[in-house]
């Protein structure tokens, strides 16, 4: 954070970024992309399936595509987002029109393992470009939370508007001592919905079409869980970094006796204007009365 950037007497306390290994799960997509590329290599080259796959220039790129868009959709699934199937169902395309574009349809056992493995080398690098993006500054007033490659996101948060504070660390956090501390604002910013959805048939009679009922039943449930330049995502020292933030917050947050000692003051500050103000009118009021000489 440059100088011209700090509040009045504010003081930066530390300047954080994630953890390497804080995205492991945009990380692991491409650990899939390099172990099928590398399979799939095996499979139609030095296998006892090689004569299978080189019967026909069709049946690898075949394989290739289906196992990509199953682990594409399983993953979605999972995770709630498409975009992981978008991500490979792109990759597929992109080869496909690759092999046909270079007219290496024939040799397609030789580069569909290259190109896997280069696609998956060009995504560690733009997960690790995302993961440098993100900086975290804790101050003595406030956190900012920036983050972004093409779109820059900014977030400012004061101490005294944090109600919550939400800590979370995985296995490998617990490891490496890394872990996401995401602070919940008043306006309920920090958190996120999870809907649970239960469902079931019932078949009356021999024939399908004789009976169906269909039951079922929603539940949404506020969670912690917010954009990774939003939260102190995948921060070290953990426990140090929270015990920091915590310490901050409490250092803002008023007491209810502070509120009285701040509200009798106020009322002090009134009860001298008040008094200045009368003696100010007698003091007017004792100029303007004629004298007893006059």
């Amino acid at each position: 954070m440059n100088q011209d950037e700090l509040l009045e007497n504010e003081k930066v306390e530390r300047i954080l970024s994630p953890h390497p290994l804080s995205f492991m799960g945009l990380q692991s997509l491409c650990i899939f992309l390099i172990v099928w590329g590398v399979l799939i290599g095996w499979l139609v080259n030095f296998s006892d399936f090689a004569n299978l796959f080189s019967s026909n220039i069709w049946f690898p790129a075949l394989v290739w595509g289906i196992v990509l868009l199953v682990v594409g959709v399983i993953a979605s699934l999972l995770t709630i987002r498409w975009r992981i199937f978008f991500l490979y169902l792109g990759v597929f395309i992109g080869g496909i029109g690759l092999m046909f574009w270079m007219g290496s349809l024939e040799s397609a056992g030789i580069f569909i393992p290259f190109y896997t493995v280069a696609i998956s080398i060009i995504g560690f690098l733009m997960v690790e470009l995302y993961r440098r993006s993100h900086k975290y500054i804790i101050s003595s007033q406030r956190i900012v939370f920036k983050g972004g490659v093409i779109t820059k996101e900014e977030r400012t948060l004061r101490y005294d508007k944090i109600t919550d504070i939400s800590y979370k660390q995985g296995i490998l956090g617990q490891i490496f001592g890394f872990g996401t501390i995401i602070p919940i604002s008043q306006s309920g910013f920090g958190l996120g919905n999870d809907t649970a959805f239960a469902a079931g048939g019932v078949q009356l009679g021999e024939k399908k079409a004789k009976f169906l009922g269909l039951f079922g039943g929603g539940k949404e449930v506020q969670t912690p869980r917010t954009r990774s330049y939003y939260e102190l995502h995948g921060v070290h020292p953990y426990k140090e970094v929270g015990k920091i933030v915590e310490n901050l917050v409490q250092g803002n947050v008023i007491t209810p006796y502070q509120q009285e000692q701040v509200a009798f003051q106020k009322e002090q500050v009134d009860i001298q204007k008040q008094m200045r103000d009368l003696l100010k009118k007698q003091k007017n009021a004792g100029e303007d009365k004629p004298s007893d000489e006059e």
